[in-house]
């Protein structure tokens, strides 16, 4: 019977699967100011729509989505300690 075979393959998927990067919205109020600065610094002249706090590999990380006035958008991750960690425009 070949179910063993499959159910322990599932297992070491889910074993060895990266951490969920699903990310909570949290208020600007609630974005450190070394994030929000980094974030504010990366904005330019564009608009803060969204910022989440996720956690990557065990460290809290803050990605912000931003609008530009051309439309195009841009997200930042940032660590909580201000650093900026991937800059990625659409």
């Amino acid at each position: 019977m070949r179910i063993p075979a499959i159910l322990a393959a599932l297992m070491a998927m889910m074993f060895f699967a990266p951490e969920s990067r699903a990310g909570e919205e949290v208020s600007w109020a609630n974005v450190p100011p070394a994030v929000q600065k980094t974030i504010n610094e990366n904005a330019g002249s564009g608009n803060v729509v969204k910022v989440e706090k996720e956690t990557e590999d065990g460290k809290t990380v803050y990605e912000a989505k931003i609008k530009r006035a051309d439309g195009s958008k841009t997200e930042i991750e940032v660590g909580e300690d201000g650093a900026l960690m991937e800059a990625d425009k659409d």
